[in-house]
């Protein structure tokens, strides 16, 4: 297969900036601050407010990157060196290594090979004495089982840090992902999520302790931040450092496209659920297994969406990614498990015999385009080019 020469690279990801976004960070360049400050401000107030707290009971902490903002969280809550924190070997590596960074071990389950989320019946097996937190991940935009994570956590005495990087806006019986029972929830606006910063994220607790250690941590450890100490209307040149922190902190530049696109979040969702509706449509006679939709009454981020060849395909995964670039459009695989890292795979003696649902997923998925800035067309391009591949 060969990609028509009329049509341009169809990518796999595109992010949508509208004119508001440029406007707001144009207007962020020229009024002199452009590192932490108002801007960035107003975005967590308002995303604390998009998630639908009460003033004051749900803390936003805007942070550069989601893996900033697990490594916060772990750290407010105590994790360090001789403790466990369990997660999924089906993700990205930032989901773990934060816990190393902290010195503490990390343990690897499997999923469920419906969902692809991590599952419950093998987090509670993998409980030990050294067991402290638990770290779900919300797949592809659909909820992990955050009620029966929970009650585990609950009966074990765990904390629960959910990573959210593909789960804005996901719902859980009803309730937005940042809004549950759990420690903390991190979000992702990285180039490709459902919105963006360019790089960024927002850590979101109920915790006022932890989001005070938090946003101490997140600057160097101080006990206050430059926004602070060079608005003040007197000299308030004096800071202390309270511990050795980090620097984690996002731009108004950053904040500035952020407080747009959060504007813009649901009604990027619901050309993302459009999307994905055609696709499981269009595919389901081919050898495919199109991702499962949130429950009824429920929301789908739609992040990604992952199909899975049958046992009834005629070619291969690679060789299917192969034609799909041939053809001018781009696709991905969504995870190389961690447990095949030379990194986790060498340190914890990890094979694939440990994680069935894991590597079989691996061994068959294929992440499709899915963004808001593709058009009907486009969408049936893909379509057209798999029924091509796989008719």
């Amino acid at each position: 297969m060969t990609q028509d020469s009329r049509l341009p690279f169809l990518p796999f990801a595109l992010p949508e900036i509208g004119e508001e976004e440029i406007a707001e960070v144009v207007e962020t360049l020229r009024s002199g601050w452009i590192t932490t400050g108002p801007k960035a401000k107003r975005f967590e107030a308002a995303f604390a407010e998009y998630l639908g707290g009460a003033p004051g009971e749900l803390h936003a902490i805007a942070v550069n990157s989601a893996t900033a903002g697990l490594h916060l969280a772990l750290e407010a809550l105590g994790i360090g060196p001789g403790d466990e924190v369990i997660t999924t070997t089906y993700t990205f590596t930032a989901t773990a290594e934060v816990a190393r960074y902290l010195g503490a071990d990390v343990v690897l389950v499997d999923i469920d090979p419906a969902t692809l989320n991590i599952d419950p019946r093998a987090v509670e097996a993998a409980i030990t004495p050294r067991t402290k937190a638990l770290l779900p991940v919300h797949y592809a935009g659909l909820a992990a089982d955050m009620p029966a994570l929970l009650d585990i956590a609950r009966r074990h005495g765990l904390k629960v840090v959910e990573d959210a990087a593909h789960a804005l806006p996901t719902t859980v019986q009803g309730q937005l992902v940042g809004t549950l029972g759990s420690d903390a929830t991190v979000f992702s606006f990285y180039a490709n999520k459902t919105m963006t910063t360019g790089e960024g994220g927002m850590l979101v607790t109920r915790d006022a302790a932890l989001a005070e250690r938090a946003r101490v941590m997140r600057l160097h450890g101080m006990n206050r931040d430059a926004f602070d100490r060079f608005t003040a209307k007197v000299p308030s040149w004096y800071y202390e450092i309270v511990a050795p922190g980090f620097k984690y902190n996002l731009t108004d530049i950053a904040a500035a496209l952020g407080l747009h696109q959060l504007r813009r979040v649901d009604g990027f969702q619901r050309r993302r659920a459009e999307i994905a509706a055609r696709y499981n449509e269009a595919l389901a006679a081919l050898p495919l297994q199109t991702p499962p939709d949130a429950p009824a009454g429920d929301l789908h981020a739609w992040h990604l969406y992952a199909v899975r060849l049958t046992e009834a395909a005629s070619v291969g995964r690679d060789a299917v990614i192969e034609r799909l670039f041939e053809a001018g459009i781009g696709c991905s695989v969504h995870y190389i498990p961690l447990h095949l890292h030379p990194y986790w795979r060498d340190r914890y003696q990890l094979s694939p015999a440990q994680f069935p649902h894991s590597q079989r997923a691996y061994e068959t998925i294929i992440s499709l385009p899915l963004y808001t800035r593709m058009c009907d067309a486009d969408v049936e391009r893909v379509i057209d080019a798999l029924r091509r591949i796989l008719g």
